[in-house]
């Protein structure tokens, strides 16, 4: 089980995140490779909030390929090549959207100055337990 919180010695997130993720009785962690905005055929949408929702859905396609859902997420780092406040809003819009009423998992943002290819504009990695 995964326990997901924010203790009240610490200061309070900056956003929709748990400071602390706890795997309690796990017997399964799954480390889940830095994931893009490209599309299971190989399209790639353009604009940061769609490229932001196909790489948390590729999240979703791995934790579902090891038999696991966003209630085991422990952890997601975010990369963004854009440092903006408008391209943090849209990261956290877009993540408050994906986590629903969950609680969110642990995360970390990072403005990085590329990735891989000049077109990709946000990448997500992610640590789940079962």
């Amino acid at each position: 089980m995964i326990r997901l919180f924010n203790p009240d010695t610490m200061a309070k997130p900056a956003s929709r995140y748990s400071q602390c993720a706890l795997a309690e009785g796990a017997t399964q962690r799954l480390e889940i490779a830095g994931q893009i905005g490209v599309h299971p055929d190989g399209r790639l949408d353009e604009g940061l909030a769609d490229q932001l929702a196909v790489a948390l859905a590729n999240v979703d396609r791995a934790l579902a390929a090891a038999g696991m859902g966003r209630e085991n997420l422990m952890k997601i780092t975010v990369y963004l090549t854009e440092n903006s406040p408008a391209a943090v809003a849209t990261y956290r819009a877009v993540r408050d959207t994906w986590v629903g009423d969950a609680a969110p998992p642990v995360a970390t943002l990072l403005v990085v100055a590329g990735l891989a290819a000049p077109a990709l504009l946000v990448e997500v990695d992610a640590v789940a337990a079962a």
